[in-house]
C-alpha cells in the first residue's frame, strides 16, 4: 500500500499497535532530518512546505472542484485515462492532483489535467481539515492503493464522494491483519471500489466492503491509447535502420550487468539495441556505456553523429520509453532482477513486442498472465537470459508468436475506463 520511507515508517506502527497518526507526526519530524542526507526525501518535505500556499492561490471557495490522488508516476499513468475524460466532461471544475512520491510529482507537475499539482500534505487530522476546507471536492479518485486514514475519514464525515480505481490487493497488507483497523476502515470512505482482479474483490468482501465491481487494469486502457498518438521518433530510426532491434526499458543495475556481458560476447553484431535506464544519474551513465565494448554513444551525444554506425544507444534521458518500444522487435523490462519492483510490461506488450523480465514478478499479475499466454519469458540468470535473447534473435515465427499473443492479451483487457465511467454516469 504504502511505498516509502514515511509509508514503511507509518505500517511499522501500526504493526507495533501504536495510534497511527502518532507515527504521522513523529514522521514529520524525523523526515527533516533524513533529508539531508537523501535528494528524494528532501524534494518531499520542501515540496510539502508550499503546499496549501499552492491551493490557496489557486482555488477559491466558490470554485467547484475534482481531487485526483496519485502514489507516484506509475499511479499517474493508471489514472490518466480516467482523469483525461473527468476533465473533459468537467470542464468548469478546478482540478487538483495530488502525488506523495516525488518520482511522480517532479516529472507531472506541469501536467496539463489540473489546475494545481501539490505534494499531498503529511495525513495528520489538522492537515486533512484544512486540505478539505480549501479543496471541497465534488468528486475524488484515488488510485490502487495509496490509502491515506486521516484525510479519507474527513472525506467520509462530509460526505464527500471518493472512488478508489485499479485497486489491487494481497491477503499480506495491513487492511485484512489484526493490526490493519485504521486503514480498513479507510476504504469504507470510498463510494465505490473498482479491482484489478477478483482475487482483490474476495478480499474486500471477507472485511464486509461490498461495493465494488472488478473493473480491470486501467493501465489497459492507458497504453493502448499510445497507439492512437504518432510514436515516430526519427532520430531512433536513424539508429535501428532495418536492422532486428532490442529495446531494454527501465533497467537497474541488476538488469544491465546480464545485458552487457550478453551484448559483450554473445551479440550479434547485426543486432541493435536501445538502453533506457531507471536511474539517468551522469555517473551511472557513464559507468553503464564504459562497461559496454561495442560501438555505443548517449542520447546527449547524439548531434552531428551518423547514429547508423553504432550498435547501443543508451537513453540518458527521460520521457521517450513508451514512443521507443514502437521500434521494438524484443523488449526486456527491468526491475524484476533486483528488489525494485518491475516496471511497466504492458507499454512495451501493446505493440505487440515479445517481453523477457527478470524472475522476482510475484507481485505483477499481469507478468504471469503474460507468461501464461507465451508472450513473456522470465529469466533468473545470465544462461537464461542469452537464450531467451537469442532465441527470439535467430527464431522469427517464435518472436512473432510471443508478439501477437502479448497484443491480443492487451485487447482482451482494455475496457475498465468505460466501466468507471458507466459508474459515474459521464
Amino acid at each position: 500500500m504504502l511505498n516509502n520511507e514515511l509509508c514503511i515508517l507509518a505500517q511499522t506502527f501500526l504493526k507495533l499497535n501504536i495510534l497511527y497518526t502518532l507515527g504521522v507526526y513523529l514522521a514529520g519530524f524525523v523526515l527533516p532530518f533524513i533529508a539531508l542526507f537523501n535528494i528524494k526525501i528532501k524534494l518531499g518535505v520542501e515540496g510539502r512546505k508550499k503546499a496549501f500556499n499552492a491551493l490557496e492561490s489557486e482555488l477559491s471557495k466558490t470554485d467547484k472542484t475534482l481531487w485526483f490522488h496519485c502514489a507516484s508516476l506509475g499511479e499517474y499513468e493508471q489514472g490518466l485515462p480516467v482523469f483525461e475524460a473527468l476533465r473533459q466532461q468537467y470542464a468548469t471544475h478546478k482540478i487538483v492532483l495530488s502525488f506523495f512520491s516525488p518520482s511522480g510529482y517532479e516529472i507531472r507537475k506541469n501536467s496539463p489535467i489540473a489546475d494545481v499539482v501539490i505534494y499531498l500534505p503529511l495525513d495528520t487530522p489538522s492537515n486533512a481539515k484544512r486540505f478539505l476546507n480549501i479543496v471541497h471536492p465534488e468528486l475524488t479518485v484515488f488510485v490502487k492503493y495509496d490509502i491515506w486514514p486521516n484525510v479519507l475519514k474527513e472525506l467520509k464525515k462530509r460526505e464527500l464522494k471518493a472512488i478508489l480505481i485499479s485497486a489491487a490487493f494481497r491477503a499480506n497488507q495491513s487492511f485484512f491483519k489484526w493490526y490493519g483497523k485504521q486503514t480498513r476502515e479507510a476504504l469504507f470512505a470510498f463510494d465505490h471500489i473498482f479491482t484489478q482482479n477478483e482475487h482483490s474483490k474476495v478480499l474486500l468482501e471477507q472485511i464486509n466492503y461490498t461495493t465494488t465491481s472488478v473493473s480491470g487494469d486501467t493501465r489497459f486502457d492507458r497504453v493502448t491509447n499510445q497507439l492512437n498518438q504518432n510514436n515516430t521518433i526519427g532520430f531512433i530510426e536513424d539508429f535501428k535502420q532495418n536492422k532486428l532491434c532490442v529495446v531494454v526499458g527501465s533497467s537497474w543495475p541488476e538488469d544491465e550487468k546480464l545485458l552487457v556481458s550478453h551484448i559483450n560476447t554473445e551479440a550479434l553484431t547485426s543486432t541493435k539495441f536501445i538502453i533506457a535506464p531507471h536511474n539517468i544519474k551522469t555517473n551511472q551513465i557513464n559507468h553503464l556505456k564504459e562497461s559496454i565494448n561495442r560501438s555505443c554513444i548517449l542520447f546527449s551525444e547524439k548531434e552531428g553523429k551518423d547514429l547508423s554506425n553504432y550498435q547501443v544507444l543508451i537513453l540518458d534521458t527521460i520521457g521517450l520509453l513508451s514512443k521507443v518500444y514502437n521500434y521494438a522487435d524484443i523488449a526486456y523490462i527491468g526491475g524484476a532482477m533486483g528488489s525494485t519492483g518491475l516496471h511497466n510490461t504492458l507499454e512495451a506488450a501493446v505493440f505487440g513486442v515479445p517481453i523477457i523480465i527478470g524472475n522476482n514478478h510475484e507481485k505483477f499479475p499481469e507478468a504471469q498472465e503474460m507468461i501464461n499466454h507465451n508472450g513473456l519469458l522470465s529469466i533468473s540468470n545470465q544462461t537464461e537470459l542469452n537464450s531467451a535473447l537469442n532465441a527470439f534473435v535467430s527464431n522469427t515465427e517464435k518472436r512473432l508468436s510471443f508478439g501477437k499473443q502479448n497484443e491480443l492479451y492487451i485487447k482482451k483487457n482494455k475496457g475498465a475506463v468505460v466501466q468507471i465511467l458507466n459508474f459515474l454516469r459521464i
